[in-house]
């Protein structure tokens, strides 16, 4: 019995005197965060090792996409992956009269070819960007556009380049990879 009361002298001291800690009320952050401002594209560097990977990937993309032969196109944007629904927005942009794609790959004018990355921020370091180069992954946006001298618009952001009707450029983003000896890229279009 003594211990009994021993024991709940113990347990009311303890409830009467209030929690060691509080606990937060909310674990979600308590003011908006600020949105992070859209990354500038830029050419890529002539002298970059990315340059002619991204290069020979977009003229085959090109070429393929001029084929409008789905059996061409279809392994460059994700071959068995692809699914139906983007094989039929593809086949739409190719053949759309407002799609910027008719435009900048079917016009009978030059069509001129753009790279572009995303701007690295000025807080890389020459170690960081040697890593970038030196990496085995990269993306670009490879954009093209018909007529003129090829010094016109391209996008400035990556949400320019999202094939809307009125663009004055096509665009598709290129992801390239190499692994070991085999390099391999696949190419992806967006539409807004």
């Amino acid at each position: 019995m003594r211990a009994f009361l021993i024991s709940s002298a113990l347990a009311a001291a303890f409830v009467l005197s209030g929690p060691a800690f509080a606990a937060p009320t909310s674990l979600l952050p308590t003011e908006p965060e600020a949105a992070e401002p859209l990354s500038r594209l830029v050419p890529l560097a002539a002298d970059s090792v990315w340059t002619p990977r991204f290069a020979a990937a977009a003229d085959e993309l090109a070429t393929a996409l001029r084929s409008r032969d789905e059996a061409q196109w279809a392994p460059l944007l994700g071959g068995q992956w692809l699914s139906a629904a983007d094989r039929e927005r593809v086949k739409d942009l190719l053949g759309d009269r407002d799609s910027p794609f008719l435009h900048a790959l079917f016009s009978q004018g030059f069509t001129h070819r753009a790279i572009l990355g995303w701007n690295a921020p000025a807080s890389l370091g020459a170690a960081e960007r040697a890593a970038i180069e030196g990496g085995q992954e990269a993306e670009a946006l490879v954009c093209w556009s018909a007529g003129g001298t090829g010094d016109g618009a391209w996008p400035a952001t990556v949400v320019d380049a999202d094939n809307s009707p009125g663009r004055s450029y096509a665009c598709a983003r290129i992801a390239y990879s190499i692994r070991g000896d085999k390099a391999t890229w696949r190419a992806f279009i967006e539409r807004a």
